[in-house]
């Protein structure tokens, strides 16, 4: 019995797609879900052009449509689907190679690009079952980014080097210049992925040990991981976000930090929330200081977490009377209305040592809560924050010099050095 034959049986939604035969070395898999894109070549042209790892790697493109998708995008699939065949048929080696499968009319309830992931990544699963591999490697990746050409061979090294890995996430950056977009663009960019590492940094430095980039078309995990959480959600919008807070938590999540991945800036009306929405948004309300959550509130969640240790085996009384009191008034408010004790309670009935309680801990407040938290916050006590003053607060925090630093691309330069090198 091999290692997904239970998984697959329960969880996968469609039969077999690839019949050709499973090469035993094969080690990693790139899944890449396709819909309405006119931009699927050049993100394989990026994957061929990498130096080739040790072990065999496969590319699978799932090219996708729901039942009332409109005929414009079916269309563009349809070119798709024959721009990429053409291609595939001469560009395929015995490293590395290339596999497209056509998902039409997905039901109107789950089609989306998280359901795409999921029959992607569930096809990926069924290959390495074929082998039994289940430290086998699979990546998220998107239809319309790039990478540096030591992309694949960096993914083998760093599960080589931790043999026991759950995941990674892949070091990620727009481009902010050129000529394939308008400037307007490259601006809105700069802001957005500022927003993102601000955000993930503040988390960190407030002491939560769940802090990671969670972005679809960078992130790498094993086979028996992905089985183990239940594979990818089907949600039509922050799918990456859900799957990976459940594999985060497993704990030997790690950072590639020594190759990129480069998603596209571009502006997108496919999803309701994400990088191409939120694009959209900058560019249609004409935004030029995106307002976010206040540095402030990420502070007073750090005097919580600082005391994490102090909520080890205590009763209400003391909880309340003598912890709560500790803490700034936005988090003792949050705690009550979230009634976090009883949670604290249940922790506490099943933990012998501290370590089991702070791991027990940040999986009851975790990134989700992090979030209800912050919503909570500013809906009652703070008001949002220019991202480039909460970028600059972190920083003077993190005793790095912002003076004469007043532009959101200089402040993302800054951050994205700091995170190579932390």
């Amino acid at each position: 019995m091999a290692f997904a034959d239970k998984y697959l049986k329960k969880q996968r939604m469609y039969p077999e797609y690839i019949a050709a035969p499973v090469d035993e070395n094969l080690n990693l898999i790139v899944t890449i879900p396709c819909y309405d894109e006119p931009d699927l070549i050049p993100s394989l042209e990026a994957l061929w052009n990498c130096d080739r790892p040790n072990g065999v790697v496969e590319v699978i493109v799932i090219v996708n449509s729901g039942e009332q998708t409109e005929q414009k995008a079916l269309d563009q699939n349809e070119k798709t689907i024959a721009e990429a065949t053409a291609w595939m048929e001469t560009h395929q080696d015995e490293k590395l190679k290339f596999y497209l499968i056509h998902q039409p009319k997905l039901k109107r309830k789950f089609a989306g690009v998280g359901f795409a992931r999921k029959i992607a990544m569930d096809e990926a699963v069924a290959r390495f079952n074929k082998i039994d591999k289940a430290n086998g490697i699979i990546t998220g990746f998107d239809a319309d980014s790039t990478c540096d050409s030591n992309y694949l061979v960096e993914i083998e090294n760093l599960f080589k080097k931790y043999p026991k890995a759950n995941g990674a996430n892949i070091f990620y950056e727009h481009p902010l210049e050129g000529e394939d977009f308008d400037q307007q663009i490259y601006d809105a960019i700069a802001q957005y992925e500022l927003y993102l590492r601000y955000y993930m940094l503040a988390m960190r430095y407030a002491g939560h040990p769940h802090a990671f980039h969670t972005v679809g078309s960078s992130f790498a995990v094993s086979a028996s991981a992905y089985i183990k959480q239940g594979g990818m959600n089907r949600r039509q919008a922050g799918e990456d976000f859900y799957f990976l807070q459940k594999i985060i938590p497993l704990g030997k999540f790690y950072e590639i930090k020594t190759t990129r991945v480069i998603p596209s800036p571009r502006v997108s009306d496919r999803v309701p929330f994400g990088t191409g929405k939120a694009v959209s948004t900058f560019v249609d309300e004409g935004i030029l200081d995106y307002q976010t959550y206040n540095y402030s509130a990420f502070k007073e969640l750090k005097a919580f977490f600082d005391k994490v240790d102090d909520f080890f085996g205590v009763d209400y009384d003391t909880y309340l009377n003598d912890l709560l009191v500790q803490l700034p008034g936005s988090v003792r408010s949050y705690l009550k209305e979230d009634n976090f004790f009883e949670a604290l309670e249940e922790i506490n009935k099943n933990c012998a040592s501290i370590d089991t309680f702070r791991k027990k801990f940040f999986a009851a407040f975790n990134a989700f809560k992090v979030l209800k938290y912050l919503n909570n916050v500013h809906e009652q006590f703070i008001d949002e924050e220019s991202i480039l003053v909460c970028a600059k607060q972190l920083l003077t925090d993190l005793e790095i010099d912002t003076k004469g630093i007043y532009s959101a691309r200089e402040l993302l330069e800054i951050y994205r050095d700091y995170e190579r090198k932390h």
